[in-house]
């Protein structure tokens, strides 16, 4: 049975957007955290764990549509210039270091030749494994091993906190020490973070400071659970990105990664906006 946003996207909004739209617009950020079985606990359009079998399926597709999988870093730079458009780019990012990349996600990646961001939350990666949401995370040894074979590894904080409601001082130590952390241990510049949770978009004050703290720290860029495709005229360090789970049929995929799906970002927005 299809979801109401899978309904909605597939019936309504993707055949109008079709007819009154140009393609190519943005950059779409697929957004996973888990490879894995059981479906994660998440309701709704914000899922983010995909079963292997469907993993593999996105894969595939990819690869046979002729996407071209580029870095995180790469994107602001097609941005750019709309000519990089055209040769339909798409990022793959996963968040939280579960060890299901390593024996699930890694492997398919690898098939196809294929990049991919891994954001870590340091205080959950150890020398031995670290248990985080239930699920057990990679070791410094495997991440390692996934740096040195064309994965890039960003900062998802230290402990994975809801940074908006953090003293300023602590919001700044999260963002710093996580990425001193993964260079000290990966002997590589770190460029690139992912913000935990729900990204506070209606709060202008907190996303200006906490802009300023990634650039003194010295980040390139980032990504954040802003629902949609990454545009030119979004803000480099929290590009949008695409929820991809177990219930992304082959139709709901390629219609997320068209822009068909980037209408919930209304309702996302919305919801905010009225909580806050």
């Amino acid at each position: 049975m299809l979801t109401a946003d899978a309904f909605a996207t597939l019936y309504l909004v993707q055949p109008v957007r079709r007819l009154a739209s140009r393609p190519g617009l943005g950059v779409p950020i697929l957004m996973y955290h888990s490879v894995s079985d059981p479906e994660d606990s998440h309701q709704g359009y914000f899922q983010t764990t995909a079963r292997p079998a469907v993993f593999a399926e996105h894969m595939k597709f990819l690869h046979d549509e002729g996407y071209r999988v580029v870095g995180i870093g790469e994107v602001p730079k097609i941005l750019e210039d709309p000519r990089g458009l055209d040769t339909r780019p798409v990022a793959i990012t996963f968040d939280d270091g579960f060890e299901d990349f390593y024996t699930h996600a890694f492997p398919a990646l690898e098939g196809y030749g294929f990049k991919a961001t891994m954001y870590l939350p340091t205080a959950y990666i150890g020398e031995e494994h670290i248990t985080f949401k239930g699920r057990r995370c990679m070791s410094w040894s495997q991440v390692r091993e996934i740096g040195g074979r064309g994965i890039e590894i960003g900062s998802h904080t230290v402990t994975h906190p809801l940074l908006k409601f953090k003293k300023l001082e602590d919001v700044r130590h999260e963002i710093r020490s996580s990425k001193d952390t993964i260079e000290y241990k990966l002997g590589k510049p770190v460029t690139s973070f992912a913000y935990p949770y729900a990204f506070p978009e209606t709060d202008r004050d907190f996303r200006e400071r906490l802009r300023g703290f990634l650039e003194e720290a010295g980040y390139e860029n980032g990504v954040s659970t802003i629902l949609g495709t990454a545009s030119r005229s979004g803000d480099r360090y929290f590009m949008k990105r695409l929820p991809a789970n177990s219930r992304d049929d082959l139709r709901l995929f390629r219609a997320k990664l068209e822009g068909g799906y980037d209408w919930l970002h209304t309702v996302q927005y919305a919801s905010k906006f009225f909580k806050a």
